[in-house]
């Protein structure tokens, strides 16, 4: 890859970046999953990794902008389907919404589609609500995790999509991985269910890995930094030291979690201590969950939409990730 494909600017070195992946001569460290078989970037312990060097600038930038969406409450989005194939899930071919769909970043291959199911924000696979209409199914036979962003399945016969990533499960992925400057069905070019958090998880009393979180694009810079492989344009303040996507935050080692109103709660703060979240897309929900259509624990009393609000973007840390990225377009599969 020429070094033109992958420009640092002068306004992007220091941001938040840097190898996601641990020693590049040994690869990823740590617990493989969730449903990747090999460790991959999410499973990193950073609790006794340094600060970014410009952490405090950074985090300062965000809460000038405004801090989280949601007029500055940490929200929890529930409405995301992570849906298992079975003997009797059939294959179906979509036609490319072109206004959803780029090349080369984009599968055209055919989609698993369990029924019954639904895309993110839906009670079955019709889009109708004018949301990313997110499409995630895992096929475990096959190691293969379809998703898509903009799903919209009418019928039958009608079946359009935006952009669709297929990750391969058993595959051990670089730091570029599907490609770099290449979107996935986020606009960081990572994949999603593996970033999600799930009740059984939050049940099971331990979450073994770093999760999504979302950023309104006036609070973001334009480019990205590792592990992020794409960016989105933002209208966020360009001479600013806000955040690029990928940032990857930890909270604090001495926040109060014990002050936090539930269980669930304290989970997540103490995943959020030891593996962090990455910034995936731009949104008011800063928190992505899985659904609890498909897990035998619910959400119910275990997790609210509303119980990580007291977390302030100044309860947070920015963990380096190297220098940051201009955004070419320029995919590399």
């Amino acid at each position: 890859m020429s070094l033109s494909r992958v420009v640092a600017t002068s306004l992007l070195v220091a941001a938040c970046g840097g190898d996601p992946a641990g020693d590049p001569d040994t690869g990823p460290t740590g617990t493989p999953g969730p449903y990747f078989e090999h460790a991959m970037f999410f499973n990193q312990d950073v609790s006794s990794r340094p600060a970014a060097a410009k952490s405090s600038q950074i985090i300062g930038a965000l809460r000038t902008a405004g801090g989280w969406g949601n007029r500055d409450h940490m929200k929890i989005d529930f409405g995301f389907a992570v849906m298992h194939t079975n003997a009797d899930t059939q294959m179906r071919s979509f036609i490319p919404d072109e206004a959803y769909f780029k090349k080369p970043d984009c599968e055209t291959m055919d989609v698993p589609v369990p029924i019954p199911g639904n895309v993110e924000g839906e009670t079955g696979y019709a889009c109708t609500s004018g949301g990313d209409c997110h499409l995630i199914v895992v096929d475990d036979t096959n190691a293969q995790l379809y998703e898509m962003w903009k799903a919209n399945i009418k019928s039958s016969l009608q079946f359009s999509g935006g952009c669709l990533a297929v990750w391969n499960l058993d595959e051990q992925y670089d730091k570029t991985l599907r490609g770099d400057q290449c979107a996935s069905a986020d606009g960081a070019g990572l994949p999603i269910a593996p970033l999600l958090f799930n009740a059984d998880e939050i049940a099971s009393g331990e979450l073994a890995h770093a999760i999504r979180f979302v950023l309104p694009n006036d609070r973001v810079r334009q480019g990205y930094v590792r592990p992020a492989v794409h960016g989105a344009y933002t209208n966020g303040d360009q001479s600013s030291d806000l955040p690029l996507y990928g940032v990857h935050l930890r909270l604090r080692a001495d926040y109060p979690i014990d002050s936090l109103p539930s269980e669930g709660a304290k989970v997540i703060a103490r995943a959020l201590q030891k593996y962090g979240m990455y910034h995936a897309d731009g949104g008011e929900y800063a928190l992505t969950a899985a659904s609890d259509r498909l897990t035998t624990a619910k959400w119910s009393g275990l997790l609210g939409e509303s119980d990580l609000e007291a977390l302030l973007v100044e309860d947070f840390e920015v963990i380096d990730h190297g220098p940051g990225i201009e955004i070419t377009n320029d995919c590399m599969r």
